[in-house]
């Protein structure tokens, strides 16, 4: 897509970058951070909206990968947080703040009982694994194919399947992230494709006597923001049960879906839940949290325990404080208020597709949704992976996005926040409206009206 103002990085952005690629691999510190051509810096957040370096606003559609479920500078928790830090930021010992988290997510999430804080959600899920391994005795998983659960080897095998390496739909492969990865991690992973429930309830037997667990997000990001099938959901936590295998949901991202999270949500009973994002209120965290009995394998009351579980920075006054002040502030109202601006987007632009004949569809779910550029629905990860054309598509609609002053992540998932208002959804429809009035007729048009720009 052209036109006079395509809100490109602007020469502040170009000079830090070029600062940047003197010190970073590559000129950046994450692998998410997006170029196009290059990384847009940002100056400071406001609400809803997003200011670079060059003075570009921007209405945040990524909330830094749905981490800020109340947009940029949430007033309450900054305030807690400034009154804090003349104590100190990080101690060895506990403090009070700790304590309070705890007891506000064990009060809320029905399949929390007992919780352990960490930094990240990659620690999270991580030490859920470990904990898993721990209780059954038993070393494997088995996760959803293209899922993503942060950077710990056994969790992202698969997370970046294509068509070339995913094997057949009976057998998914378990793909290495990174060059290098020990050959026993793909041994033991096993691999199953989100929605199919004879196929879950096939492979989970086939592998019961060596897994752990089953690592299952309810809607996974990567894999589209599908919604899932109750009869897999089904399949999945009638077959562990069955063999003694725990269930382990991934709600780092999609804790977001409800007052009481996407387990509750969907109906699901799992034995560990890995979290994080919202519940660190804009600053580092993650959680394992659970039954008391499978907890257990992290009490060290009585000499070591079955996992030793520990992180410099873990439970922080910062984290804990700013994370409380957040979830509190995510009343049932929120959520449900949340979730009536989600369904009125997803409405709206659902209409707008079928005003223009247009060859997408959306999905998600409360503050999440994503535009597929597909005529159907997909089910699963291989359904939505997009192909040459679809991915051109994609890119042309966060490019008309950004065009309008609106960030949108590059594979089009969404997360809004409570600071967005009735206007800001508003403008969401309206650009998207106007994408679908001025877009090239064909998928192959919009690729080449991409490549005209890079």
């Amino acid at each position: 897509m052209t036109g006079p103002n395509v809100a490109l990085p602007g020469p502040q952005s170009n000079k830090l970058f070029a600062r940047a690629r003197a010190v970073f691999p590559d000129g950046t510190t994450r692998a998410t951070v997006e170029r196009d051509p290059i990384p847009r810096y940002i100056l400071k957040g406001d609400g809803a909206y997003l200011i670079d370096v060059d003075g570009q606003r921007f209405l945040d559609l990524n909330n830094n990968f749905t981490t800020l479920i109340h947009g940029h500078g949430f007033r309450p928790a900054l305030d807690a947080v400034a009154r804090l830090l003349r104590d100190g930021t990080c101690f060895s010992n506990p403090t009070a703040h700790e304590i309070g988290l705890a007891e506000l997510l064990v009060d809320r999430i029905p399949a929390i009982e007992q919780i352990r804080f960490v930094n990240t959600g990659t620690e999270a899920v991580m030490f859920a694994i470990k904990a898993a391994r721990a209780f059954t005795g038993r070393p494997s998983i088995a996760k959803i194919e293209g899922a993503y659960h942060g950077s710990y080897d056994w969790a992202e095998a698969d997370q970046g399947g294509t068509p070339s390496t995913w094997g057949s739909p009976d057998a998914p492969v378990a793909v290495p992230a990174y060059a290098g990865t020990p050959a026993s991690v793909a041994d033991e992973v096993v691999i199953l494709r989100f929605n199919d429930a004879d196929g879950a309830r096939r492979r989970i037997t086939a592998a019961a006597d060596r897994l752990a667990c089953i690592l299952l997000d309810p809607m996974p990001s990567r894999g589209g923001l599908i919604p899932p099938d109750p009869d897999f959901i089904a399949a999945v936590v009638e077959t562990a049960r069955s063999y003694g295998i725990l269930v382990v949901c991934d709600e780092v991202l999609n804790l977001r879906q409800s007052f009481r999270g996407a387990s509750a949500r969907y109906g699901i009973e799992p034995d560990l839940i890995a979290a994080g994002k919202i519940i660190g209120g804009g600053f580092p965290i993650g959680a394992i949290g659970g039954s008391r009995r499978v907890m257990s394998v992290f009490d060290g009351s009585a000499g070591r325990a079955k996992v030793a579980q520990g992180g410099t920075f873990s439970a922080n006054p910062i984290s804990m404080v700013a994370g409380r002040v957040s979830m509190e502030a995510m009343t049932e109202a929120a959520f449900a208020r949340l979730e009536e601006m989600g369904n009125r987007l997803r409405t709206a632009l659902a209409a707008a597709i079928s005003r223009h004949q247009a060859p997408y569809v959306i999905s998600g779910a409360a503050s999440l949704f994503r535009i597929h550029p597909k005529h159907t629905l997909p089910r699963d990860y291989r359904e939505a992976y997009p192909s040459t054309d679809e991915a051109g598509a994609l890119k042309a609609i966060s490019r008309f996005f950004r065009s309008e002053g609106i960030v949108l992540h590059a594979d089009t998932s969404a997360s809004l926040s409570t600071a967005m208002s009735d206007a800001d959804i508003d403008k969401i429809e309206d650009v998207f409206e106007r994408f679908l009035a001025t877009a090239p007729a064909s998928r192959g048009g919009l690729l080449r009206a991409c490549e005209d720009q890079d």
